[in-house]
């Protein structure tokens, strides 16, 4: 399968590349400045290809399957930055995705991004971006897998998590183990059209996702 990784420089984007090293799966890894690219290529990657999530990225992802979205501006950035990439530039690749020809579309998304309004004052400008994404992936006819983590780590991953379909409170995941989910939802025909929640756990990700 050839996947294209949005945020591929990214902590999350990073692991999974490494995961991907070691699948029969192709990874194209979206960067914003050449020089990232052989690093990327050491961890994993395929190939890169330069592009900007806040511009059209239309030609970079074409000939691919998947999207897999882990970009992000994180929690603690100002809101204009947080909406022109989590929430508008999710957008602008869905559509592109859309537009050529890709199938399936893995968003990485957030607890809380149900109701961002009940979320913590200081994240609700993330969480409502997130859900905003989210919402216009469900509506876009493309297949959808979207990913709700926990409160995410740099814990060593441990392979064990715990998934829900539903939000069952707090909890945490390295974001190690993010990453492998993210390899298993390419691989499950049990995440397509799926949001599920996912934290830390006993059950190993491919056997978590078979059961959803």
């Amino acid at each position: 399968m050839h996947v294209f990784i949005a945020g591929a420089n990214g902590q999350i984007g990073q692991h999974l590349l490494r995961e991907m090293a070691n699948s029969d799966h192709e990874a194209r890894a979206l960067v914003r400045h050449l020089e990232q690219g052989p690093e990327l290529q050491q961890l994993g990657a395929t190939e890169t290809v330069l592009g900007d999530l806040e511009k059209d990225c239309s030609e970079a992802m074409r000939g691919c399957d998947t999207v897999i979205f882990t970009a992000g501006s994180g929690p603690h950035i100002g809101p204009d930055k947080t909406i022109s990439v989590d929430q508008d530039g999710a957008i602008r690749l869905i559509d592109s995705a859309k537009a050529t020809g890709v199938k399936h579309f893995i968003m990485v998304s957030s607890i809380g991004a149900e109701e961002p309004g009940n979320g913590p004052e200081k994240l609700r400008h993330y969480l409502q971006a997130k859900h905003n994404a989210d919402e216009h992936l469900k509506k876009s006819g493309l297949h959808y897998t979207i990913v709700r983590p926990g409160q995410l780590t740099s814990d060593e991953g441990t392979g064990k998590i715990s998934v829900s379909a539903e939000q069952q409170g707090g909890g945490k995941i390295p974001r190690q183990d993010v990453a492998r989910v993210l390899l298993a939802a390419l691989e499950a025909n049990t995440t397509s059209d799926r949001v599920f929640y996912v934290v830390s756990g006993d059950t190993p990700a491919n056997e978590a996702l078979a059961k959803l």
